[in-house]
């Protein structure tokens, strides 16, 4: 049997131009949704694991990676509608939205505020608690620094030195690896590939969404990483009560990437929400 191809292709959808990796398979569809930060990149072991059987989509989200990175809000929402145009495009009425860490809260609002797009939907170390309201800031004085790299000597002067810095500021190799694939040469060096401005807009106007939580009626997967540093225990606890059809596990590895940190562990557990999915009747309900 020939290697997997993944493909790799660009949609203009709500004026924002939208790279995306794609399995370009047969089978339901699963769209990945990559956290702040991220990449669709970050979800290549798991396109390669599960392309076979299902037809596997990752886009850069909008200010991140390869897709356009306009001045704008970045709320859940927002990327959320770029998302539902994007399966327009791609001409799926519904898939298994995977979302992990800001992906979840983006996958979550597709979830309760369009149901009929969503067949499942999978929420990987993100906890719902946050802000009470958005910033009320205005967009233009909300300022464009990215609290974590806005300390680092960017650009780098080669990619060595990026390495060497990089590697000293994570906590993990996984996180080591989860910034290095958004590290890009241009001609003045080595730069980050997400927008400063889409990371300070996308934490300024988070808030919490519990309230979303009772309206998901697809089946639910909640993981959560051994540290429950994302997602504390009583986080956990309430998400679990709120979500009306939910299975929920703990990862026995601390990394924040749960789809990447112990991947025969996590995938027992989405092999076993995905059997859950394909015997729900309400899931079958919303089959393309």
């Amino acid at each position: 049997m020939a290697e997997l191809r993944i493909h790799r292709n660009r949609a203009f959808v709500n004026g924002v131009e939208i790279f995306y990796l794609s399995t370009e398979t047969k089978g339901d569809p699963i769209l990945c949704l990559h956290g702040r930060w991220g990449r669709g990149e970050t979800w290549a072991g798991f396109m390669r694991h599960y392309g076979e059987r299902y037809r596997v989509i990752a886009p850069d989200q909008r200010g991140h990676g390869l897709s356009g990175k306009p001045i704008s809000r970045y709320t859940s929402e927002e990327m959320a509608d770029d998302v539902i145009s994007l399966l327009d495009r791609l001409r799926v009425d519904s898939a298994i939205v995977v979302g992990h860490s800001m992906g979840g809260g983006i996958a979550a609002w597709m979830a309760a505020r369009h149901p009929e797009r969503v067949k499942a939907l999978a929420i990987l170390d993100k906890s719902a608690s946050g802000p009470a309201k958005p910033s009320a800031l205005p967009l233009e004085k909300v300022e464009a620094i990215d609290p974590i790299t806005r300390d680092w000597p960017l650009p780098f002067a080669s990619r060595l030195e990026a390495q060497d810095y990089i590697r000293k500021a994570m906590k993990s190799d996984l996180s080591y690896q989860y910034f290095m694939n958004s590290l890009t040469e241009g001609v003045d060096g080595y730069r980050m590939m997400y927008s400063d401005q889409a990371i300070a807009a996308n934490i300024a106007h988070y808030h919490d969404w519990y309230d979303l939580l009772p309206d998901i009626r697809c089946p639910v997967l909640l993981l959560r990483s051994g540290s429950h540093e994302a997602v504390p225990d009583e986080d956990f606890s309430r998400m679990k009560a709120l979500i009306p059809d939910c299975m929920a596990f703990e990862m026995s590895h601390p990394d924040h990437n749960v789809h990447l940190g112990n991947p025969v562990e996590f995938y027992g557990h989405f092999d076993e929400f995905l059997r859950r999915v394909q015997s729900s009747p309400k899931a079958a309900r919303r089959l393309p």
